[in-house]
C-alpha cells in the first residue's frame, strides 16, 4: 500500500443482491491472505446488517460499525458522506492496523453511487434473480462502478435468466471495465474479486 490509510472499498447494490454475504466472504478471504479488515454498514434506521456481520464469527465485532442514514441511502454515500467519513476515521484510529475498510451501502436502486471523497474503489452488486435485463437499464451503479459483481449465478436456470447475454450486455454498457460472477453463498468467484482488488488498489 502507498499510504498509512486503509484502502476504503465501497459495496453498493439493490436490496437482496447479496451485499452483506459478499462482505462476509471478503472478510474471510482477506483474512486468509493476512490482511486486517474493518467494516462499516449503512442502513436506514437499524444496525441489522452490522449485527449480522458481528455475529458471523469472521471478525472481531468491535471492528464492525453501523451508520444509520435516516433517509435515502444515497445521501450518506454520495451527496454528503461526512457521517461515513467520520466513522471511517474513527474506526481506523481505534484499529490502526486496518488495511482494508469495507463500506457497505444500504440497499438501494440502480442509481446508487459512491462519492470519491469516501472510497478509493467501489463495487456494485446485482443478482440474476433481479432479471437479466438489469445491464440494459444502464443504471449509474452498473455503468460507473469500478467493479460490477453479478451474484447468485447459481439461480440463473431457476429464474429463466440468460447469464451469457446478461454478461455480454453488461460488458457493452461498461466499456470493458471489470465484471466478476459470484455465488456469495458458496464463495464462488470471491478469489477473482480479491485478485482484482489486490491489483487495483492494494498493491499500487
Amino acid at each position: 500500500m502507498t499510504s498509512l490509510r486503509a484502502a476504503r472499498i465501497g459495496i453498493g447494490g439493490p436490496v437482496g443482491s447479496g451485499k452483506t454475504a459478499l462482505v462476509e466472504q471478503l472478510i474471510a478471504a482477506f483474512a486468509d491472505r493476512g490482511r486486517s479488515v474493518s467494516v462499516i454498514t449503512n442502513d436506514l434506521v437499524t444496525e441489522e446488517d452490522a449485527e449480522r456481520v458481528r455475529r458471523s464469527g469472521l471478525i472481531d465485532p468491535a471492528r464492525v460499525r453501523a451508520v444509520e442514514a435516516g433517509g435515502c441511502p444515497h445521501t450518506v454515500i454520495r451527496e454528503d458522506p461526512s457521517l461515513n467519513i467520520a466513522m471511517a476515521d474513527l474506526l481506523e484510529a481505534e484499529f490502526p492496523d486496518t488495511e482494508v475498510l469495507l463500506l457497505e451501502s444500504g440497499g438501494d436502486n440502480l442509481a446508487s453511487t459512491f462519492s470519491r471523497d469516501l472510497v478509493d474503489y467501489w463495487m456494485f452488486v446485482i443478482d440474476v434473480a433481479g432479471g437479466d435485463d438489469i445491464p440494459r437499464k444502464r443504471g449509474p451503479g452498473v455503468v460507473r462502478c469500478d467493479l460490477l459483481v453479478v451474484n447468485k449465478i447459481d439461480l440463473a436456470p431457476y429464474v429463466g435468466a440468460d447469464l451469457e447475454t446478461m454478461l455480454k450486455e453488461a460488458d457493452d454498457v461498461r466499456g470493458g471495465r471489470p465484471i466478476v460472477c459470484t455465488n456469495a453463498r458458496t464463495g464462488t468467484g470471491i478469489d477473482a474479486v480479491i485478485d482484482i482488488l489486490d491489483r487495483e488498489i492494494l498493491f499500487v
